[in-house]
């Protein structure tokens, strides 16, 4: 990904009641005004009653105020915060089965310096697991393309606020 398509990507944390189809009218927001979604993520918070929707937006669909209007019009939606990255800790996991190729050992070494976990292995390849930033995964997505990635499957970005500038 290139500087100007990662200046077109904004993070935004949305805070929402842990209520049945919540979600749902969020991607039908999106998939109703045409904003792209670059990813999305979603997972329960501390607070019992409330989830967070980490969601990735493609700013060429739409403008960011545009988007933050529409989505704060939606019932539970309590919070919404811009993340940007200087301010923010971003996070991914990355899936990825690997060629073996003549020297294992290869592959291995990537695994090994960035960080990844072998969970599962044939004749053939082997399965890894990375966790990092984005930018960080790219890198090694492009490494391992390199040797022959089989399959690949990445969750897409969650996020939080850097603790020096949480409100």
């Amino acid at each position: 990904m290139n500087a100007r398509e990662l200046d077109q990507l904004h993070i935004l944390s949305v805070l929402v009641e842990d209520k049945s189809g919540v979600l749902a009218r969020v991607a039908s927001l999106f998939a109703r005004r045409g904003f792209n979604i670059h990813s999305l993520a979603v997972a329960p918070t501390n607070r019992a009653r409330f989830s967070r929707i980490t969601v990735v937006v493609d700013l060429e669909s739409a403008p960011l105020e545009q988007i933050i209007k529409q989505l704060d019009k939606l019932i539970h939606v309590v919070k919404i915060e811009e993340l940007r990255p200087a301010d923010a800790v971003e996070r991914e996991l990355m899936l990825v089965t690997v060629v073996k190729g003549e020297d294992p050992h290869d592959v291995l070494d990537i695994a090994n310096r960035n960080g990844g976990y072998a969970l599962d292995f044939d004749d053939d390849h082997i399965t890894f697991s990375f966790g990092g930033a984005p930018k960080r995964l790219d890198v090694v997505e492009r490494e391992l393309a390199e040797r022959g990635i089989r399959r690949i499957q990445r969750t897409g970005r969650i996020a939080l606020p850097l603790l020096a500038t949480e409100s």
